[in-house]
């Protein structure tokens, strides 16, 4: 089969062969006890993919590894002991490394049926961000109609999940993202208001004013996958009894948090790994992607994907995300050349 190798630590945006990753044909993974065989038709690709193959994510895979954790396909094999799946069932599914290949082998417990109405292509895009954003609002900040959601990164893949999720849930959302396309893509998807943060920082208006002229009383819930600065700038706004949700650090720093400022507004700071509940609150996660996948063949949620790119084009399509261009989601696809917004 045909996958894309991490064969040393770097940038993934290097050409395939030149620099980390190349485009090679290896042996069919083994199909253990307990796991299914997937025919890849889609792999998502995350922003801590990249930070994966340069060495920079808390997860570090032994080289070479295939990289990638989220593919979308038909079920072709059945491991013994799985009674969940059949053959020809499609799925998505979610693995710690493995996806960017044209077979992926999964715990049965880690692959979900995909819903009528879901795009199988498009279902790949699904398990970790829609996966995160629910867990994150519903689970642990427990959210309610009526409640501000502040969504930073809003236009990435998560930030996207967090939006939709917030809004069916009642929530009033305020959308921050960098860019005037940005702002307009958030507006169409349903943000009740969008701070531009590259507006603000020209304009010389501190992003926490910004974002208090469109939540003067507060924010209940803070959704930031970016950290760095902006968390500080976000932890100004919050309401009494706020809840902030740390999903990750996508600006690339990771802040050190001044515990006065959760004291002060009884503020209370979740971090966020949806992987780690496969291990620790499997159930949980189980019932967060049964509810997803349902609201997706219900027509309540959509995935939105910004660019597709066959898989020996990964470099490019990690040069998209990497140059925060992207908004909703990118995807490697195994058939026929896919089109994409650029």
């Amino acid at each position: 089969m045909r996958a894309i190798v991490c064969e040393r630590l770097g940038d993934a945006r290097s050409p395939l062969g030149t620099g980390c990753l190349a485009l090679k044909e290896i042996p069919v993974p083994n199909l253990p006890e307990g796991h299914v065989r997937v025919s890849v038709v889609a792999a998502s690709l995350n922003f801590p993919d990249a930070l994966q193959i340069k060495g920079e994510y808390q997860d570090k895979p032994k080289i070479p590894f295939i990289p990638g954790s989220e593919v979308s396909g038909v079920v072709t094999e059945v491991g013994a002991g799985v009674k969940s799946l059949r053959v020809g069932d499609k799925v998505c599914a979610v693995r710690q490394t493995g996806a960017f290949a044209e077979q992926a082998v999964v715990p049965a417990p880690a692959a979900f049926k995909v819903p009528e109405g879901l795009a199988l292509e498009d279902a790949a895009a699904v398990p970790i961000v829609y996966g995160t954003a629910d867990v994150s609002l519903r689970h642990r900040a427990q959210l309610k109609p009526g409640q501000t959601v502040l969504v930073l990164g809003a236009a990435g893949g998560v930030g996207v999940a967090a939006l939709q999720l917030a809004k069916l849930a009642g929530a009033k959302v305020v959308a921050v993202a960098g860019g005037a396309a940005k702002a307009d893509f958030l507006r169409g998807s349903g943000a009740d208001a969008v701070v531009d943060s590259e507006a603000a920082a020209a304009a010389k208006t501190p992003l926490h004013k910004a974002i208090k002229q469109a939540a003067p009383k507060g924010v209940d819930v803070v959704f930031d996958p970016v950290g760095g600065p902006q968390l500080f700038e976000a932890l100004k706004c919050v309401a009494w009894g706020a809840q902030y949700l740390v999903i990750g650090f996508a600006s690339g720093d990771i802040p050190k948090v001044p515990a006065n400022l959760l004291l002060v507004k009884n503020t209370t700071m979740h971090g966020v790994f949806w992987g780690s509940y496969m291990m620790h609150q499997p159930r949980v996660l189980a019932d967060s992607m049964r509810q997803v996948l349902e609201w997706f063949g219900q027509g309540k949620l959509r995935v939105e994907v910004f660019a597709r790119f066959p898989l020996e084009r990964v470099a490019e399509a990690f040069q998209v995300i990497l140059d925060r261009r992207v908004r909703g989601k990118v995807l490697l696809t195994m058939g026929p050349a896919p089109h994409s917004r650029l």
